[in-house]
């Protein structure tokens, strides 16, 4: 796809002043140039521009706000000077993997005073002796390199300054987080509360599991009870017992009365 023809489905029907980001990746460029873009994107604080088969970037409209320039995977081998006079501030610049090959090429960065992150990576000038050394020497305002600083240490996963998104991160991203630790919070205490619940429930289904045993007990006691007296008594008042038990007469008496 053309770029002019994937800048016009990017705009989505919004104007060119009310877009902030641009992403132009994999399109045909219009000869090695940037076509479509104007300076009427006049807020636009990111664009992205990866393989899109850039030669030269003389004709990059003046874009002051812009913050953060993808030109990765590209074949630009100069004419740097063109980013110091149309984006005078941007903090974070990809070159990686395009034909640069010499620090002088770089020079013209130097009139970036808010360049903050340069990555080279797969340039022909990362071969050079005393590379990072050079570069650092060559533009002191920069703070990483290649995702290093001077003293080798990493640059943070997400860097809101050199993003340009420093404001929209205070006022979301804080917020966002302070909500979430409620979120967890409260979750905790619901937690914290079912298993108080819960031990509260088993307490009470094993008192009620023990004063059923008990009563089972003391039910099986009275009834050795009565077995264990039973087995005491003669064998005639025991069998008289157990008529008395069942309703009926005891066929001795009977017989007794009808002799009278």
């Amino acid at each position: 796809m053309e770029m002019k023809k994937r800048l016009t489905l990017e705009l989505r029907n919004k104007k060119p002043g009310e877009v902030k980001e641009l992403v132009l990746d994999n399109c045909r460029s219009d000869d090695g140039k940037i076509g479509g873009l104007s300076s009427d994107f006049e807020n636009l604080e990111f664009l992205s521009m990866i393989n899109v088969n850039l030669l030269s970037v003389s004709n990059l409209p003046k874009l002051n706000k812009l913050r953060k320039l993808e030109l990765s995977d590209n074949r630009i081998s100069g004419g740097l000077e063109v980013l110091a006079e149309k984006t005078p501030n941007l903090t974070h610049l990809n070159l990686s993997g395009n034909k640069i090959k010499d620090i002088n090429t770089l020079e013209p960065l130097k009139k970036l005073p808010h360049l903050r992150s340069l990555d080279l990576f797969n340039c022909e000038v990362t071969m050079l002796i005393n590379y990072r050394e050079s570069v650092f020497g060559l533009l002191p305002q920069l703070t990483y390199l290649d995702g290093f600083d001077a003293n080798d240490k990493e640059a943070p996963d997400s860097d809101p300054e050199a993003d340009g998104l420093d404001d929209e991160y205070d006022e979301n991203g804080d917020e966002g987080e302070e909500e979430d630790e409620e979120d967890e919070e409260e979750l905790d205490e619901d937690v914290v509360e079912d298993e108080e619940d819960e031990e509260d429930l088993d307490g009470e289904e094993e008192e009620d599991g023990v004063d059923d045993e008990d009563e089972e007990d003391e039910e099986e006691g009275e009834d050795e009870d009565d077995d264990e007296g039973e087995e005491d008594l003669p064998q005639g008042e025991k069998r008289k017992r157990e008529l008395e038990d069942e309703g009926e007469d005891d066929p001795d008496e009977e017989e007794d009365e009808e002799d009278d």
